[in-house]
């Protein structure tokens, strides 16, 4: 499998009609910053998840159950679920694609050790925490997969079912979270299993809005 899908090559021109514009990959350094930027922003949606208690899914949510359930730290769960996956983005996704994510998985998991002492919140409203945590984490998700990159896991098989199928990396994100969150009715109570839905939500709804096949060629 290539790294990434090919440009589509521009069509004739159609009663006089513009040529589309070939893709310009990005850079080294465009991906840098992408991923850090991405990074960051997942971090600060799940600084808002933990203080609230919430969950979110993918991933992320099992280390969160985990986490919980052991009080071992979230980024060093959070890493070693996601080594399995590497295996899947380097035969389906690519080279690139597996160093990138690699690289955002371990930045991940050192940000989310330390964020505790440059981030912290007195009050924190759970469903504001879910909307706002949501939409932040979504916003991140969304720089990490237009620069052919994810966070593993579940990331990993929604962009390879979106690149092979055409299904919306977002909608079956979003199937996958909503699944996982319920597994948390044994350990949170009913009404933050609620909020941590419409936290879910809200992620994936950036991701099923902004990060459609055709409409965005990551390169």
């Amino acid at each position: 499998m290539p790294n990434a899908p090919a440009a589509p090559a521009p069509s004739a021109a159609v009663a006089g009609a513009p040529a589309a514009p070939l893709a310009v990959p990005h850079t080294l350094t465009e991906d840098a910053v992408a991923i850090f930027t991405g990074v960051l922003l997942i971090s600060v949606g799940i600084a808002f998840f933990s203080s609230a208690g919430l969950l979110t899914g993918g991933t992320a949510g099992l280390a969160f159950l985990l986490h919980y359930a052991t009080g071992i730290g979230f980024g060093k769960i959070f890493f070693v679920l996601n080594l399995p996956f590497y295996w899947l983005a380097l035969r389906k996704l690519g080279r690139a694609f597996t160093l990138k994510t690699f690289a955002a998985v371990l930045l991940l998991s050192v940000v989310t050790e330390w964020q505790s002492q440059f981030l912290q919140f007195a009050r924190l409203q759970p469903l504001y925490a879910a909307i706002a945590g949501g939409l932040i984490t979504g916003t991140g998700f969304l720089v990490l997969f237009r620069h052919r990159c994810s966070l593993g896991g579940v990331g990993i098989a929604a962009l390879y079912l979106q690149d092979r199928y055409g299904w919306r990396a977002g909608k079956v994100q979003m199937a996958v979270d909503c699944c996982i969150v319920l597994l948390a009715l044994w350990m949170v109570e009913p009404l933050r299993v609620v909020w941590s839905i419409a936290g879910a939500v809200a992620l994936n709804l950036v991701l099923a809005m902004n990060h459609r096949p055709g409409r965005y060629m990551a390169v």
